[in-house]
């Protein structure tokens, strides 16, 4: 029994060791794609430096980190177990009484407890900072409508301001929203006008309103000006280049939430009328990754530990690694069922896993038992 302990704890660290090695060099060819990718697009913006594209980059960091983790569980697995098999260590534990399930135990809960410390502490800061570079990516590389932020009961949106010739911006705030029968309702309604250069023109009242074509149009509303009195105005047209599709697409994405944030959140978009498909199949995916992590796990160990006197070690090897992108293509495809809504979210985030995990198995079984 001390033994197996023993052994257990040597191949777990040895498990850990290749994962984390493996992590980090994927991650950072990733980060280098995307560095370049980024430096690609500021080309044509002269007055954004290298300081801003850096910091982008840098805050992407967790993000690919999160989404390489599996495929890190499993070619480093791989690999470690391939070492091991190659250099006879777990012939002879095999062959001295210890069963493949014993030594494997350690290495699976390591991956387990890798994936659990994704979902709990990694993807809380992943979102944040992926929040944080998004909001860069917005001020500076991207044109257009501006980012839309919905928390809170509360809308908040930032668009081009075209009246009276101004080109600046509009910041509306409304302390309510529904979405009934199509129709996007706003109530306790604050807009900011702001010129080019950042300075207040008129700040915009309403109790309620909604967004008609082309246009929010708001009800009762009274505008004030710097030094001015406020003065009402009745009903008032707000133009706009937003739909009631665009504001749906424009919530914030699940990839900017935190797992911990993600339940409330559904639930406050539920209340409001909104789609929650997007982000309860993202954090289903969170839920599932500890599961995915030990499945990986598994799948390295059954393609990588048949003894190299057998032959055929590096079509075992590579059979792993593409089981490993099959069991991504699939859950990839699970996903667009799941946010089409062909598939409920619970089940396109878990039978991926539940499948690839019942693949290790059946292999394992087959390894061991013949």
């Amino acid at each position: 029994m001390m033994v197996a302990v023993t052994l257990s704890r040597y191949i777990a660290r040895q498990f850990v060791l290749s994962v984390l090695s493996m992590l980090a060099s994927l991650t950072g060819i990733v980060c280098l794609f995307d560095f370049i990718d980024l430096l690609r697009r500021v080309a044509t913006k002269p007055d954004v430096s290298t300081n801003v594209v850096t910091k982008i980059a840098a805050l992407h960091i967790p993000y690919f980190s999160m989404e390489i983790l599996p495929f890190a569980i499993l070619l480093g697995g791989i690999v470690c177990f391939w070492r091991l098999t190659r250099s006879s260590e777990l012939i002879v534990a095999r062959a001295s009484g210890v069963s493949a399930w014993q030594f494997l135990t350690a290495p699976v809960a390591c991956a387990i407890v890798t994936g659990a410390i994704g979902t709990m502490l990694i993807s809380p800061l992943s979102s944040m900072m992926y929040r944080q570079a998004e909001e860069l990516d917005q001020l500076y590389l991207r044109t257009g409508g501006g980012p839309l932020n919905f928390s809170s009961g509360s809308l908040w949106l930032r668009q081009s301001d075209t009246q009276e010739d101004t080109h600046g911006v509009a910041i509306l705030h409304a302390q309510g929203v529904q979405l009934k029968d199509g129709v996007l309702r706003i109530e306790g309604i604050t807009v900011l006008r702001l010129s080019p250069q950042d300075t207040l023109i008129s700040r915009i009242d309403a109790p309620s309103g909604y967004l008609a074509k082309g246009a929010w149009s708001l009800e009762g509303a009274s505008t004030v000006r710097p030094d001015e009195v406020q003065s009402p105005v009745g009903h008032m047209l707000l133009p706009t280049d937003l739909t009631v599709d665009r504001v749906q697409e424009s919530f914030a994405s699940p990839d900017t939430l935190s797992v911990w944030a993600l339940p409330s959140f559904i639930s406050l978009l539920e209340r409001s009328g909104f789609s929650s498909i997007r982000h309860r199949l993202h954090f289903q995916s969170l839920l599932a990754l500890p599961i995915l992590a030990g499945t990986m796990a598994l799948v390295a160990a059954g393609f990588s530990m048949r003894p190299s006197r057998h032959g055929g070690v590096a079509k075992m090897i590579g059979s792993g690694v593409a089981a490993g992108f099959l069991l991504f293509t699939v859950s990839k495809v699970a996903e667009q069922f799941g946010k089409s809504g062909a598939l409920p979210p619970l089940l396109a985030a878990w039978a991926p896993t539940l499948a690839g995990l019942c693949l290790a198995i059946t292999l394992l079984l087959h390894l061991e038992d013949g």
